[in-house]
């Protein structure tokens, strides 16, 4: 467990324009024709794998009741739940954190109504030093590009996943496809996304990421890429990472 003392001069990862943006945008998370129309279809085959694939590289089987049962799980950069929900419902004891408060309250609401009961907290991960190697399976899916230091916050969640644990990243990678398809295409001229949602330079290398998360003991155990089919408009995942990925990383 961190003291206090070895927390001393690292810097936040929250990076304060992008938390005003998403608190600007919290009421959005649940509408089901909103401004994140597009991530609601996105995000329903990126839950399908990880229903999957988190029981069974939890030596869990998917196919059972509630499969994560008696499994710690950390959303990190949670938004307003559209996966805390989910992982809660597959058994699950569910923190959800988040540096944008407007968020926290909706995800948080949106639970209650729901009947679901989750932990969500306004916090950032190295708010979280009581819990170092606490979590089971942690996760941050499409927050990484949106930080104010990408090594700093990868090495705050990765001291948090228990020895065994796994880890996923879920994010967009610095490429030439991700920034025609993710920025042009996407925010200007498809306009599923707000224009200014992304920023090309913040996209993060798969290579880049395992780079910052070995010193703590992380490996990757697997890499896929979610990606459109622009015939269908049909997401699935599958083996092009060139513009969307899912890492997979298990603590030593």
């Amino acid at each position: 467990m961190l003291r206090k003392d070895e927390l001393k001069g690292v810097k936040p990862t929250a990076d304060a324009a992008e938390v005003a943006r998403f608190n600007a945008l919290a009421d959005e998370w649940w509408k089901p024709d909103g401004a994140f129309k597009v991530v609601h279809a996105f995000n329903a085959v990126r839950v399908q794998y990880l229903s999957q694939q988190l029981p069974a590289m939890s030596g869990r089987c998917p196919i059972r009741e509630k499969p994560l049962a008696g499994l710690r799980l950390l959303d990190a950069g949670c938004g307003a739940g559209l996966v805390a929900e989910p992982m809660a419902r597959l058994g699950a004891e569910v923190m959800g954190i988040d540096a944008s408060e407007r968020n926290v309250m909706v995800a948080r609401h949106h639970a209650e109504q729901a009947g679901i009961g989750i932990d969500y907290r306004h916090a950032l991960p190295e708010d979280l030093a009581g819990e170092t190697g606490a979590f089971d399976i942690v996760l941050s899916l499409e927050v990484v590009e949106h930080v104010a230091d990408v090594g700093e916050f990868l090495r705050a969640i990765g001291r948090l996943v228990k020895p065994g644990g796994l880890m996923v990243i879920g994010t967009l990678n610095r490429t030439p496809q991700s920034y025609v398809k993710a920025i042009i295409g996407a925010e200007y001229v498809l306009r599923w996304l707000p224009r200014g949602t992304h920023d090309w330079a913040k996209f993060v290398r798969p290579d880049e990421v395992t780079a910052h998360l070995a010193p703590l003991g992380l490996s990757a155990l697997e890499l896929k890429g979610v990606a459109l089919n622009p015939l269908t408009f049909k997401w699935s995942v599958g083996a092009d990472t060139s513009v969307n990925y899912l890492q997979v990383l298990r603590r030593a």
